[in-house]
């Protein structure tokens, strides 16, 4: 079984219906990176979901950062501003899970 977020290469002289079992078991699903959005946006579960690693710890340290500076109530300014940014992901999830799906695919063709 692969690690969270990782894209196993294939195995050489895979069949084709390997490889269609390798991508179906790796695939990401728009509805689960949805519904991660929903409950756990504020902690990037999304974007880990869909392999933006780098973006993902960036926004999880923002959004950690700023709840505790919510008791300085300087915190909001970062609060805000993770908010804008879920809103914005709100669109870009399909073409995220698209993209690493792709990128599964392409792995399968080397």
């Amino acid at each position: 079984m692969s690690g969270f977020g990782s894209n196993p290469g294939p195995v050489p002289g895979m069949t084709d219906t390997a490889a269609m079992m390798h991508y179906d078991a790796n695939k990401r699903s728009v509805l689960i990176a949805y519904i991660l959005w929903f409950f756990l946006g504020w902690f990037a579960a999304h974007r880990f979901y869909a392999g933006k690693m780098a973006s993902g710890l960036f926004m999880l340290a923002v959004s950690l950062i700023s709840w505790a500076l919510t008791a300085i109530a300087i915190g909001y300014l970062g609060l805000a501003f993770i908010g804008l940014w879920l809103l914005i992901d709100a669109f870009l999830i399909p073409g995220m899970i698209r993209s690493y799906n792709r990128g599964i695919i392409a792995s399968l063709g080397r």
